[in-house]
């Protein structure tokens, strides 16, 4: 029996028991009348237990799973990994141990890989695609210039201009891209010139991180909201562009200081945070989470602290120095043919040496972004950052910076 087969079978099981599970306990499609019966509401119906599915033993079901999961390497086939994940708990658990991360397997699978560190040894490839009309950019897995399909969905983001500053929303859902959406999970802020950004995540990377506080706070569904876990504004990340009036300096010059992870993330063997799993464990019950409405008081906050302050045992990111090629007359750097155009936002991150790397791990580019078409950019990234961090340290380089060019 082939594993199609099986998923079929499987759904249209589950499906009619479950159809019939909740119509005899509600009393739908039964006539009306006053003898009739109905489930008892106080004796739980657990619909997984009354298929065949329930009595597979569990290393044959390990077996099975593992074999999915081999099997199905890549998007769209990988969605079958997910379907099997939502079967049910024991499905779920399973599967949870199955799916190694990103910086492991190299495969991102689960909406929490976002999250999590890209693969030690390879740059996972992605593509930015812009649209300028209601100004938001969407992140896909993968480029295949000869097709049409848009491929793997990942996030979304949306620019919001303010007085003071500039807002990046960061959404889980390709339609619901706002601060109140309860697949909102972080945002990119700048402060007036352009030149400096935060990265805020909506939990905390580790337990020792810290909420950012703020004059007025706006808490939505606060009941949903886990107890042990405060939902809020966490800075993981600081991005700083140097003031380059009229470009007498040259190309943009770039640093990142990545507040939750460590320096030594970089070095062999080096372990940088990885987040298990959101709020509450699933998608469907990701609460709503809190807006800090403080204006520009987190980009003026940036600007006061010393930057070689707060550089002490994190990862510091600085962008490569291009080259000037004289027979091109222009800057030039080896993307390896991952960027076509020519433009000023195109940029390489590699480690800085204040991190104390030399040698190869100094040279190792951990986050490329530059311009393949009019509205579309790559976006590749490895190890230590995730792909959420990559995307916003790339939106940073869309903001006008009126300072730096």
């Amino acid at each position: 029996m082939s594993f199609k087969t099986i998923f079929q079978d499987m759904k249209g099981e589950l499906g009619s028991i479950s159809r019939r599970g909740f119509d005899v306990k509600f009393g739908f499609g039964m006539k009306s009348r006053s003898n009739r019966v109905v489930q008892d509401s106080s004796v739980p119906v657990d619909t997984f237990k009354q298929s065949c599915w329930a009595n597979t033993p569990p290393e044959l079901l390990r077996d099975i799973l593992m074999r999915i999961e081999a099997s199905e390497s890549a998007w769209p086939p990988r969605k079958n990994v997910v379907a099997c994940a939502g079967v049910c708990r024991n499905w779920r658990e399973i599967m949870k141990e199955i799916v190694k991360t990103p910086d492991i397997s190299g495969k991102l699978t689960f909406p929490i890989s976002l999250k999590q560190p890209g693969p030690r040894d390879s740059l996972l490839q992605c593509y930015i695609k812009r649209n300028r009309s209601n100004q938001t950019y969407y992140l896909y897995l993968g480029l295949n210039q000869a097709s049409n399909d848009d491929g793997k969905f990942l996030l979304a983001a949306r620019k919001c201009r303010r007085t003071t500053c500039t807002d990046y929303i960061i959404s889980l859902n390709v339609n619901d891209v706002s601060k109140g959406s309860s697949t909102y999970i972080g945002k990119l802020r700048s402060n007036f010139l352009g030149t400096k950004f935060t990265i805020y995540d909506v939990q905390p990377p580790n337990a020792g991180a810290k909420v950012t506080k703020s004059c007025s706070t706006r808490l939505i569904n606060v009941k949903k909201v886990s107890p042990r876990v405060p939902a809020g504004n966490y800075p993981v990340g600081h991005i700083s562009y140097e003031l380059n009036a009229l470009g007498t300096r040259g190309p943009r010059r770039m640093q990142c200081i990545m507040d939750a992870i460590p320096a030594s993330s970089i070095e062999p063997g080096g372990v940088a945070p990885t987040q298990t799993e959101f709020l509450h464990g699933n998608l469907d019950a990701f609460p709503s989470l809190p807006f800090f409405r403080s204006k520009s008081t987190c980009a003026e906050n940036f600007q006061s602290r010393s930057l070689s302050g707060q550089k002490d045992g994190m990862l510091v990111l600085r962008n490569k120095a291009p080259r000037w090629h004289e027979q091109l007359q222009c800057w030039c750097l080896n993307f390896y043919g991952r960027v076509t155009v020519a433009s000023v936002k195109n940029f390489q991150l590699v480690a800085s040496p204040e991190n104390g790397v030399a040698g190869q791990e100094h040279e190792n580019v951990i986050l490329q972004f530059g311009k393949v078409g009019k509205d579309v950019f790559t976006m590749d990234y490895q190890y230590p950052i995730s792909a959420f961090q990559a995307f916003a340290i790339c939106l940073s380089s869309f903001d006008t910076k009126i300072a730096c060019e």
